[in-house]
This record gives structure tokens, sequence and C-alpha cells, in this order.
């Protein structure tokens, strides 16, 4: 068995999500160059719980991608397995923010360097030495990335590696939703651990009410131990063992945006899975689980970003204590 030099190994997109931050002088919007990337934000999180994480993706040798690659060096994370693109620029987002407090995402990714990671340049012996392997499905919208991602979750499942699998579904990128569809019930079918947004359970089941969505894919996945629903302000659910605890958000009037918030709840999740065991919670530690993430999430809610502004483990602490 290979040595577990990780905890966490994550496979998708990194990219600049371009986000607004102000007026010129001209009435112009400005627009601030994140770093982001639903995987690295995942582990960008769980390197400052503690934990020892690497990255696979795909940058373009730009000016992009070396601040990207610089970026999640500075957190933490191991840039062992990312490559870089001579060919294709690096992935570019632009985040807007509408009047309802929701988020518009443009991509300029047609190609990206991100979706043309090639099958041979996987580190299988990154994901070997590794406990959980993360992914998304934004690396399943096109090829090469798709036969690159269903190699990598191939090596995971040999090595025996526990799969979570956030969807992080975003319209623009599918040709259709009905490929979305397709590539999200594969995404389910490999994973051990989900954690899925309210807005994409009722669109991918048909099912308005909650408890009736988890139910079908309960049903319908039933290698998925742990199902974690994210509601935004009305909270967070996590369905276990026939069991369901739910536990609130915390609304904060310092809210500037909640770009990077699902990742950061699901970031803590696997936390609580690499600290407890994906078969050892009891509905207490679940509470305890869910109510940290409620919190680390909110905390992302109030600064620019994501990638390099996820809280520590004493921040979300003094928040949780200032709560009480």
């Amino acid at each position: 068995m290979a040595e577990k030099n990780f905890d966490v190994v994550a496979l998708g997109e990194l990219l600049i999500d371009f986000t607004e931050n102000g007026m010129s002088a001209q009435g112009n919007p400005l627009l601030e160059a994140n770093p982001g990337g639903a995987p690295c934000n995942v582990l960008s999180m769980l390197q400052k719980l503690g934990k020892k994480t690497a990255f696979i993706g795909k940058v373009g040798n730009d000016g992009f991608g070396n601040l990207l690659e610089k970026a999640i060096v500075e957190q933490g994370i191991s840039a062992q397995g990312l490559k870089k693109d001579n060919e294709v620029h690096t992935t570019l987002a632009l985040v807007l923010k509408l009047a309802n407090g929701d988020r518009d995402f443009a991509f300029y990714r047609k190609p990206g360097a991100d979706v043309n990671i090639k099958p041979e340049e996987i580190d299988a012996d990154l994901i070997k030495s590794s406990k959980i392997f993360h992914f998304g499905t934004l690396s399943l919208t096109d090829e090469p990335a798709k036969s690159a991602t269903i190699k990598a979750i191939g090596v995971a499942e040999e090595a025996g590696l526990t799969i979570t699998f956030d969807p992080n579904l975003r319209e623009p990128l599918w040709d259709s939703l009905d490929d979305a569809k397709r590539e999200i019930d594969w995404g389910m079918q490999h994973a051990h651990f989900l954690k899925i947004s309210d807005n994409e359970i009722q669109w991918f089941t048909g099912k308005e009410d909650f408890d009736e969505g988890i139910k079908v894919l309960q049903e319908t996945y039933p290698n998925i131990k742990l199902i974690c629903l994210s509601m935004g302000p009305d909270g967070s659910r996590a369905y276990y063992k026939g069991s369901k605890v739910e536990t609130k958000a915390f609304v904060q009037t310092g809210t500037i945006e909640t770009t990077g918030a699902g990742d950061t709840f699901c970031a803590c999740m696997i936390n609580a899975i690499l600290d407890t065991g994906l078969d050892n919670f009891t509905d207490e530690k679940l509470k305890e689980a869910l109510t940290f993430a409620n919190a680390a999430a909110s905390i992302v809610t109030t600064r620019k970003g994501a990638l390099r502004v996820m809280p520590s483990f004493e921040e979300v602490q003094e928040f949780l204590a200032a709560q009480k």
C-alpha cells in the first residue's frame, strides 16, 4: 500500500475569478483578479485546518497561470500535480453580483487550460499517496479533461481512497443541462460523500421537497454514505444512516459576496470525515461538524475572493464563541 503523504488530493479547475471591487472615477466596474476554482478553494480551507493537500490540474503557461501557481503554493497546497499549457491560456471567469444577491458567471474557457489536461498527465502515484480524492463536474464538461478525470477516479478507486464529490453546477459551461445531468449522475455513482446545494438537488431530482430529493439520491446511489445539503441562509443538513441532522446558518450583516462559501462548507465536512471516519459519525458529531462548517462559510462571505481568505481553525472557534 502506498504511503499516505497527503490527506486530500483534488482534481479540477484552477482559474482567475474577476470579481467586482468598486467603481472607477469614470463609472466603470473595477474587477479584482482573485485566484479561484472550487477544488483549490476546498484544499485551501483544508490547509487552514491543518491538513496536507495536493492539486491536480492545468493552467496556461502565462501570467495568470504563474499567479495561480504562486497562490496555491502560498496556501501550502502541493503543486506537484499542476501542469502548464503552452498553447491554451488560463481559464478566466467574470463573477458579477446581481441585485438579488445571486452571482452571474461568465467564463472565458473555449478552450481553457483547465479542460486541456490529458489522461497521461495525471499523476497516479500522487493520488495513491492520499486518503481522500475530491472532484467536481467542471472537469467533465470537455475532453480531454473528462478522460483525465475518469482515469483519476479509476486510480482512486483501485487504491481504496474515499471519494468526495461536489457537483458545483455552472450552467454556462455545459452544452446542455442534459449533458450536465448525465455527468453528475456519473460522479454520484463513484462518490462516498456528496455535498449538494438546494437548487442543485431540486434541479437534479425534480423534487421541490429536499427530503424527497435526498431519498431519491439515497435509493439511486447506495454507495454515498453521507450527503450534506447546503441551503444558504437557511442553514445545512446532513443525511446519514437513516438520520437527518440540521443546523442554522450564521447570517451576517457584513456579507459581501457568497463566492467560495459552498467550497468552505464542503472542506469543513471533508475535514470532519478525516477526523472522525466516514463510518463513525453520531448525530452529535454531525451537528458539531455542520455548525463549524456553517460558521466558516459565513466568515468567507464577509471577504472578497476565496482561495486566499479562508479562516483558520482558531478564527472559526472565536466566531462560534461570540455567537453564544
